[in-house]
């Protein structure tokens, strides 16, 4: 496939689990890495100062003008971003096309990226006016915090291209700054970690039948009463709603395993250092922690075991991908997780455009409603939580589960937030 690119950099820790979670995917499946974002323009607005605004944005952040050398799929790397891109901004008529639809074909489109930038948009127009920006990334330019900083910038820069101040650090200065001697060490402890957990954790995993095997399946419990019980039960254990969702989910997993300890995958944000708060990149990784007692009855009990195990795992969220996969290769009986669990974080005061595209009705009853995956990438079991100003909304995407035992690890879990609230 040619030669290595003799200016590339390495990557930072965040892009390189990306790298590792599709390197080996079918060309079919190339776009799985894409989200779609639907912005909504102000009214009179015009074509140009959406540009305008769009140009600021990118020229701002260097993951948008990032390309990459992966030639070598073992040893990738990031080039130094572009002094320029293509901003021409295609316009689409919307018709009676739904946004939503528009951008999801779009998303279904993959990226090279080798030769292009990891987003792209579109300018949507309803009668010749724009109506809404269309706005596509692979996940390793962006993960949901950096979307959402996008989102609100980009709404800055419509109103005020001058006022976004300085131009924030990309992820090549994240990279060195991993590399270096003190993000060495924080490796090596995060290494550690693995060590510890994957020697310690029992080998505990869901049923598997010939009649599941293959198959994924998707669900999202959409539910009003969830939300103000998972603060109340937070305000009783004096932990996160985090922390108080990922229990009443683990408990349900547990129960459905018949274990008593999990080890679960946590996504960690990466993003508790203020240099690197709004980065634009991808610094999500999956770290390990055991939940013991994971059965327990009292949930806000569980709850807090569940957040001192978060916050020691989440200290080691930063780790090389490439140095687990070689501990995992010399641990070849250790236990794989259970599950997975992202209660997603965004920016303070962000639209909230990633929220799932049909959330409950204020005063209609807690609800499932099934979907077609758009990706399988990551974990056999992942809830993704979500919370809104009125609800929570939790995806389950499982493979070789019954929609059964999807149902009733969600159902359990809601179960265990109104019960421990004495909402019923």
């Amino acid at each position: 496939m040619g030669e290595r690119m003799t200016e590339a950099g390495p990557l930072s820790l965040g892009q390189l689990s990306v790298w590792h979670d599709i390197r080996g995917l079918p060309a079919r499946r190339w776009h799985e890495p894409n989200n779609a974002a639907v912005w909504p323009l102000p009214r009179g607005i015009d074509a140009e100062q959406v540009r305008t605004a769009l140009r600021v944005v990118a020229t701002r952040h260097p993951s948008l003008r990032t390309r990459y050398d992966v030639h070598d799929a073992d040893a990738p790397g990031q080039l130094p971003p572009d002094t320029g891109f293509h901003d021409a901004l295609p316009v689409i008529e919307g018709g009676d096309a739904a946004p939503a639809d528009l951008a999801a074909e779009l998303a279904a489109q993959p990226f090279d990226l080798g030769r292009e930038h990891g987003w792209r948009a579109r300018l949507l127009t309803s009668g010749g006016a724009p109506s809404h920006l269309l706005f596509i990334k692979h996940h390793i330019a962006a993960d949901a915090w950096a979307q959402e900083l996008l989102h609100q910038e980009f709404r800055q820069a419509l109103a005020d291209p001058e006022g976004l101040g300085a131009t924030p650090p990309g992820p090549a200065d994240l990279a060195a700054e991993q590399h270096s001697a003190a993000g060495l060490r924080r490796q090596t402890a995060a290494l550690d970690h693995w060590t510890q957990l994957l020697d310690r954790a029992p080998a505990v995993a869901l049923p598997r039948t010939a009649d599941t095997a293959g198959d994924v399946v998707q669900a999202t419990l959409h539910s009003v009463p969830a939300r103000p019980a998972a603060h109340t039960v937070a305000e009783r254990a004096r932990v996160s709603v985090s922390s108080v969702v990922l229990a009443a989910y683990a408990r349900s997993v547990a129960r459905m395993c018949g274990a008593d300890a999990l080890l679960v995958q946590l996504m960690s944000a990466n993003r508790f250092s203020s240099r690197w708060k709004n980065v634009v990149t991808s610094m999500n990784q999956w770290v390990p922690a055991l939940i013991e007692d994971a059965r327990n009855d009292d949930l806000i009990k569980l709850a807090d075991a569940v957040h001192w195990s978060g916050l020691g795992a989440f200290r080691h969220g930063m780790h090389d991908v490439t140095a687990v996969a070689a501990l995992r290769a010399r641990m070849p009986g250790a236990a794989e997780p259970a599950c997975a669990f992202n209660y997603v974080a965004v920016p303070e005061k962000a639209p909230l455009d990633a929220l799932p595209p049909r959330g409950p009705v204020p005063g209609s009853p807690p609800a499932l409603t099934w979907e077609d995956p758009f990706t399988t990438i990551g974990p056999r079991c992942y809830a993704r939580a979500l919370e809104s100003g009125s609800a929570l909304s939790v995806r389950l995407t499982a493979k070789d589960l019954s929609r059964e035992q999807c149902a009733d690890v969600l159902w359990g879990l809601h179960e265990s937030l109104l019960s421990a609230a004495g909402r019923h």
